[in-house]
Order: structure tokens, then sequence, then C-alpha cells
């Protein structure tokens, strides 16, 4: 997976880079080594928890978004990372929900009756 960190209004350190790609390694292990992970973390310059964490992980047809506000740039990141890691779950059981009900219903199909009706027999 690659991995893209950007700044907005922040400066992105090697420190914040490095910790991304530690955080988000468990998400590759799950996604295929094409997907593309956009990393934003940005300083909103509002009052409360000023810094945000955006993240899309583009996978193969379809993207998966999430944002997080925190006071602190890693636990932003780690937030976004939690929800991401949930999503990316819950889409990987979706698609072998699906792949294994089709191959239920193909197997189905294709097997030919084993209970021959025979007249008389109850």
């Amino acid at each position: 997976m690659q991995i893209d960190v950007k700044g907005r209004n922040l400066q992105v350190t090697d420190e914040i880079s490095e910790y991304a790609e530690q955080r988000f390694a468990k998400i590759a292990k799950q996604v295929s080594e094409l997907a593309e992970l956009d990393l934003e973390v940005a300083d909103e310059n509002v009052p409360g928890d000023p810094i945000a964490a955006t993240a899309v992980l583009r996978l193969k047809g379809k993207e998966l978004r999430a944002k997080e506000v925190s006071k602190d740039e890693k636990h932003a990141i780690n937030l976004v990372a939690d929800n991401l890691e949930r999503q990316v779950k819950r889409d990987r059981d979706k698609r072998r929900g699906r792949r294994e009900s089709r191959a239920a219903a193909d197997s189905l199909r294709s097997a030919p009756a084993t209970l021959e009706e025979t007249p008389g027999s109850l």
C-alpha cells in the first residue's frame, strides 16, 4: 500500500510520516499492494480540537474515507486509523460473504438432484 502524508497549515515531519506508516501497517496487510492511502493532517486554527486528520483509502472500485479531530497529531492519526480499520474489516467481510454465498449457489445449481422420486414411495 502506498501512503502519502500531507500537511495543511502544518509541517509534516519525518516522525509523523513514520508514525503514520507504522499505524497503517495493519491495514496495509489487509488490502492490495495497489491500494493508495492519502493522509492529510491539518491545523484548523479553531479553539478546542485544532488538529484534524483525514484519510482516503482508494481500493479497487471503492473509496473509504475517515476524518477525526484531536489536540495532538498522533492522537488524530490513531483515531483515523481505528476508523479506517473498522471500515476495511467491514468491507472485507461483506466481499467474503458475497463470494461464499455465490459459491454456494453455484454448487447447488451444478449438483445433480440426488433424491429421485419413485412412484408409490413415501
